[in-house]
């Protein structure tokens, strides 16, 4: 995962403007849109008995005209999956740079996603008594981090409170001209962990604040439990997932690539916009260990097997949707106005569990689950816990600022929670 085109998309504001949507309005969401004029295709199956979820049916004309690419999308196409129990909605647009229908069960990137998965196989450790989230990282990993912070428990990397920098803080930005150049870089957990908090060429950053007191959205986190993971089993991240998750719930199109930068076929292109305003396709690129690359049907599989318990005992699944506390039992604040926002903009209270985020829903529904960035690509992975609505996304940008919310990602959540047709 490349970590300087990975900032979390503030999905809560969709949250927010969902508030101002009646279901059944319309939203504009059926109406003529112009674009690429690429083919855009969908398919609807209802496999087993008909849902009994009291939502309304997918409205699948919504859906479709949500997902077709408009010329402000900052996108060159996209794939969705929305499902309600009984009903399975697919559908992808056309490839606006190659002018190509993209297949619906088309590989991508899946960026942050893997931070879910990375949190479960944590869990699991914990669940055999391999490890304890309330003891510190610098027990399981001594001198890994520098003498200026404090204690950090397990679950504060997890869960966004750790007060750790973010990877590489304070390097300089690079150009998109550079990003293309340097997109099959690889880098191991150790080289990310050592260059951001012993970097050569710049001061060392300190602690962000004391660990458990403010939540903030953390890559390095992530990557300090990747090596915890591996230290614990013995094993390399790619093997603990594999075996842990993709292969016992046969998630056969799901990958933990390492340092192999190409793409099973077929695939999403992503594509970067050079200094000449070319598309560039950074579809093949490297990362580092955490790296994954998945379908929507597998995402869909991977979350409801999640949800319904059959990774995680109850216990540690619970760990998942709980959102960190202070010592006076009040949710901690998030730490700028960049995620978990209040309905009026400002930062409001975490919104993070363990490798989870919460987005209520005017309904008083709540969504969890994870966005994901990667070169050329932005995705999402979510479903409410009772699994009665579901949702997975990858969208296909054209900007290296691929952390914004993207307009067709505001547009199928709108789509999937407030349909069109009664």
């Amino acid at each position: 995962m490349n970590p300087l085109a990975r900032r979390i998309a503030v999905l809560s504001l969709v949250g927010a403007a969902l508030a101002t949507a009646v279901p059944g309005t319309g939203t504009g969401m059926g109406t003529r849109v112009g674009g690429s004029g690429a083919a855009l295709a969908a398919t609807t199956t209802t496999p087993g008995p008909a849902s009994t979820s009291p939502r309304p049916p997918l409205d699948s004309a919504a859906l479709r005209a949500a997902l077709r690419v408009r010329p402000d999308d900052h996108a060159a196409g996209a794939i969705a999956l929305v499902a309600e129990p009984g009903q399975v909605w697919r559908g992808s647009s056309g490839d606006t740079v190659t002018g190509k229908r993209i297949p619906d069960n088309s590989h991508f990137h899946i960026g942050s996603i893997s931070k879910t998965f990375e949190s479960t196989v944590v869990l699991q450790l914990a669940a055999e008594g391999r490890l304890d989230l309330n003891r510190p990282i610098q027990h399981y990993l001594p001198g890994l981090l520098p003498d200026t912070f404090q204690p950090i428990t397990v679950r504060q990397l997890l869960n966004f409170t750790s007060g750790l920098p973010d990877v590489l803080e304070g390097a300089p930005p690079q150009s998109t001209d550079e990003q293309i150049a340097h997109r099959y870089d690889y880098q191991t957990f150790d080289q990310i962990i050592q260059e951001t908090l012993r970097p050569a060429d710049r001061p060392r950053p300190g602690p962000r604040f004391a660990p458990g007191t403010k939540q903030e959205y953390n890559s390095l986190g992530f990557r300090i439990a990747g090596k915890l993971i591996e230290r614990i089993t013995g094993h390399s991240f790619k093997n603990e997932v594999t075996a842990r998750i993709l292969r016992p719930l046969r998630l056969d199109r799901t990958s933990v690539p390492q340092d192999d930068p190409r793409m099973p076929r077929p695939y999403l292109h992503g594509y970067l916009i050079n200094s000449a305003g070319e598309p560039v396709d950074v579809s093949e690129q490297g990362g580092d260990p955490s790296n994954m690359i998945s379908t929507p049907a597998d995402l869909d599989r991977f979350i409801t097997a999640l949800f319904q318990g059959r990774l995680l005992p109850t216990a540690q699944l619970e760990e998942m949707f709980t959102l960190p506390r202070d010592e006076g039992d009040k949710v901690v604040p998030y730490a700028d106005a960049s995620n978990c926002l209040s309905p009026d903009g400002r930062p409001g209270p975490a919104c993070f569990g363990l490798g989870l985020m919460s987005v209520p829903l005017p309904d008083g529904t709540v969504l969890w689950g994870k966005t994901g960035h990667d070169y050329g690509y932005a995705n999402g992975m979510f479903a409410t816990r009772d699994l009665s609505l579901r949702g997975v996304y990858s969208i296909s940008t054209t900007s290296s600022d691929n952390g914004r919310p993207n307009p067709i990602s505001d547009r199928l959540l709108l789509a999937a929670v407030a349909p069109t047709s009664k």
